[in-house]
């Protein structure tokens, strides 16, 4: 039986399918790096396959950080920017259209929490998106510009899930520190927090056992060896 409704599958595809062109041509690769758009994928992923595993991760990585996102763009909104992750929300060089493919922040925490109350919620999941958020905190780190001044293309994204700071390269502490505080974040400020509350509030999800399957007793008796 179906645990996902088709029309909420289809139309996630085909926001996933323009939000992934659009971005795509306008930034490049590199912006499916940010954390926010992993969960996305994680999201379509668990919704085809409805499975528990990849929704309970992006449940996990979208809630939070997007609650963030949102304090930060009403402040923004209101004039007095919080932290400045959602400047480019203001970007007059942006138009409409772009601007509200930004907006899933407001509707994928709910809808990936509705979806992993339905599928029920695989707490393996905790170690999984802590353990991919580091493997991409880590790339962003190494391999992705800090600022716009210092990327080849300034228009392509920089600064990548605040990898060097919250407006770029930091310098009150060494940059591998930034970086283990962040990955520090990820596992206690994100992760364990809607742990908890998924496991609260989302039954378990039936996790299937390894194929492999005991072999059965034979019915037969051993014969009782006489002894003299």
């Amino acid at each position: 039986m179906r645990k996902i409704p088709l029309a909420v599958k289809l139309l996630f595809t085909a926001y996933m399918a323009v939000f992934t062109t659009v971005y795509w041509y306008l930034y490049g690769p590199t912006n499916f790096l940010y954390l926010c758009n992993v969960a996305l994928f994680l999201t379509l992923i668990g919704m085809w396959t409805e499975k528990s595993l990849p929704m309970s991760m992006a449940a996990l990585g979208i809630t939070v950080p997007s609650l963030v996102w949102i304090v930060d763009f009403a402040s923004h909104f209101n004039g007095a920017p919080l932290i400045g992750m959602t400047s480019y929300m203001f970007d007059e060089s942006g138009t409409d259209f772009l601007r509200s493919l930004g907006l899933f922040h407001f509707w994928l925490p709910p809808l990936v929490i509705w979806l992993v109350i339905r599928l029920g919620y695989d707490s393996r999941a905790a170690v999984g998106w802590i353990a991919t958020a580091w493997v991409f905190l880590v790339v962003c780190y190494l391999w992705t510009p800090a600022s716009a001044v210092e990327a080849i293309d300034p228009k392509k994204p920089s600064n990548i899930n605040l990898a060097f700071g919250l407006t770029g390269r930091q310098t009150r502490m060494p940059g591998i520190a930034w970086l283990g505080l962040l990955m520090l974040l990820q596992a206690l400020a994100v992760a364990v927090p809607m742990h908890c509350f998924l496991r609260r509030f989302a039954g378990p999800a039936s996790i299937p056992r390894s194929g492999l399957r005991p072999r059965p007793r034979s019915s037969r008796s051993e014969p009782v060896r006489q002894t003299a």
